[in-house]
């Protein structure tokens, strides 16, 4: 996944325009990120307005979604705004060959008018999700995750989501490393599962000593991956019953204890995977997983390879993407 083409068209949001650029655009080689083509495909050549007085000037026409690994479709400032068919039909022809389709946030309603999203899981911004619904019924909307995947499509949920979604990209193609790599860079969290919610219904107040003390908990658990936590055993560092702490963690977290857990623990073991050659049972054990049988579940289940199959692939080397027309001319 080194070529990815950004879906242009006028009166995109600026905001995903400019998340797809800081992700894939800039040079992080020294940080040991994979280099990146990172390509603007529109209809035609020339300027394209963008909301906010701003214009974007496109760097290829749509035939480059052919040799893309990836696209990624930006919102429209307006959702219900349609879309030049030739968008449309060459969203529907790269995704007959295969090609990974993300979109941000309203984004969604860009692949449903494409006909991509019938009878599939799909999610945008909650306020966004009851039109989506109503417009294309023959989708299966849905309202918390912060982003999904479905037969190659994904879709995210509003503004931030789509942050969270872009580096779960890159950490699917290139590793954990390099998504935390691209993270740091842009001062933000490296790993949100797409089950997070979208949204509290009773936010926590930074200042409450209930979330303090679940701060604190978070981040002793992530201190101690490797020993056999449990509910009970985080509850009793808060000071509460496991039922009360499971009621506050999620109300401040949106998950789970335990899907925070599991989460954290499959990207520690992305981590060794990448960086060590400990043998499988001892990543297992260093990522906190009670057996390596259970191990080898959960990792296959969320990353799709199993642990020696992601070790390998992360260790291949890659073929460098071809150099842009500037270079190549210029040699």
């Amino acid at each position: 996944m080194r070529r990815v083409a950004i879906v242009v068209q006028p009166r995109i949001r600026s905001f995903d325009l400019a998340v797809i650029t800081e992700v894939w655009g800039p040079d992080r080689s020294r940080a040991g990120v994979p280099a990146f083509e990172l390509r603007r495909c529109a209809v035609e050549p020339g300027p394209i307005p963008l909301p906010g007085g701003l214009t974007l000037a496109p760097d290829r026409g749509l035939d480059w979604l052919a040799t893309a690994d990836l696209v990624v479709v930006p919102a429209l400032a307006e959702p219900a705004d349609p879309t030049p068919e030739p968008v449309l039909a060459a969203l529907r022809e790269a995704h007959g060959r295969g090609v990974p389709i993300a979109a941000l946030c309203a984004g969604a309603f860009i692949l449903a008018e494409a006909g991509l999203l019938d009878g599939r899981r799909a999610v945008t911004h909650w306020w966004l999700a009851p039109e989506l619904a109503a417009r294309y019924p023959g989708i299966l909307v849905e309202e918390a995750p912060l982003y999904v995947e479905d037969g190659g499509l994904w879709t995210s949920a509003g503004v931030a989501s789509g942050i969270d979604l872009c580096l779960h990209l890159v950490r699917q193609a290139h590793g954990a490393e390099a998504a935390a790599a691209i993270a740091r860079s842009m001062v933000t969290g490296p790993f949100r599962t797409g089950d997070h919610a979208q949204y509290l219904d009773r936010p926590v107040p930074a200042a409450d000593r209930t979330a303090e003390a679940l701060a604190a908990v978070r981040e002793r658990a992530l201190r101690s991956l490797h020993e056999p936590l449990s509910v009970a055993t985080m509850a009793g560092w808060a000071g509460m019953s496991p039922r009360s702490f499971a009621r506050h963690f999620a109300a401040a977290t949106g998950t789970t204890p335990h899907r925070w857990l599991l989460g954290h623990r499959l990207d520690a073991a992305r981590k060794l995977l990448e960086r060590t050659d400990h043998p499988v049972p001892e990543v297992a054990r260093r990522a906190g997983f009670a057996s390596e049988v259970t191990f080898r579940q959960h990792f296959t289940s969320h990353v799709g390879l199993g642990p020696r199959a992601y070790r390998a692939a992360s260790c291949a080397p890659a073929a460098a993407p071809n150099p842009p027309d500037s270079v190549r001319k210029g040699s």
